[in-house]
């Protein structure tokens, strides 16, 4: 982290004179750079997309799965089997579903809808991701919360039924607050988790096309490994590193509250 914050003001690291200092040249350049911003923006879009989809799908399933049912340790697994897969692998998987002969098309054209370009068409490709993404995380973040709703008293619940409280009260009521903490966290950690999102892009579109797919961990492998600037690398890792830790303080302020 330190040697991240020092070649953040310097310059020219891979060249024979070796690093220069400049000051705030790295950081006026990024932050005067519009492509820069059209990476955040493309990381914004991303991650008010992802996080909801994916903590609104783990609060399901985790309701669900918490329930003592026939069958529903098939289904516990089904949930987690992609948490086992490593991204690479998974990121492989999808790319040959999402191919124009591949079997989601397949499966379209069957029911009598036109194929889709999915991560060869601009409009489509960062959803494509979302999905993948998504279909990796969210049986982790159901984990968490399955732990949560474990630690409610049962008592709770039983208060509830007999003052005739239904489903969604209850819901709103008594689970959700009692797992405020349990979803703090999550909310957070897959959070930080969406921001440094890298492998999907780098092997599926390599933030293309027409940049659409171009998240801040892709634009900082690029700068620093594909351009060789790995001063304006390290600047953008500090400016990442600063957003997370604002990040972060947001998460110990809402724990505060929980404790208050």
């Amino acid at each position: 982290m330190i040697g991240a914050v020092i070649a953040s003001f310097q310059k020219g690291a891979n060249t024979l004179k070796g690093p220069q200092w400049v000051g705030l040249e790295n950081y006026a350049y990024l932050l005067g750079n519009p492509s820069f911003w059209d990476v955040l923006a493309v990381t914004g879009r991303f991650l008010v997309i992802i996080i909801p989809l994916q903590v609104v799908t783990a609060l399901f399933l985790a309701i669900i799965l918490n329930e003592r049912v026939p069958g529903i340790a098939l289904v516990r697994t089904a949930v987690f089997i992609p948490v086992a897969a490593p991204a690479a692998v998974a990121s492989v998987i999808w790319g040959i579903a999402y191919q124009p002969r591949g079997p989601i098309n397949a499966v379209l054209e069957s029911i009598g809808l036109p194929p889709q370009p999915f991560l060869t068409d601009s409009d489509q490709a960062l959803q494509a991701i979302i999905v993948l993404m998504s279909w990796i995380g969210v049986g982790y973040w159901t984990l968490f919360i399955i732990a949560g709703l474990q630690e409610v008293p049962r008592e709770l619940y039983e208060a509830a039924a007999i003052d005739g409280s239904g489903w969604w009260r209850t819901l709103v009521h008594i689970t959700l607050p009692s797992i405020r903490r349990t979803l703090a966290f999550v909310v957070v950690a897959d959070t930080v988790s969406s921001v440094l999102a890298f492998v999907p892009v780098q092997i599926l579109t390599q933030g293309g096309p027409a940049d659409s797919t171009r998240l801040v961990m892709y634009d900082l492998y690029n700068n620093t490994f594909q351009l060789g600037d790995a001063n304006l690398g390290q600047t953008q890792v500090v400016v990442l590193l600063l957003f997370l830790v604002i990040i972060t303080a947001v998460q110990f302020r809402m724990l505060n509250k929980e404790g208050d």
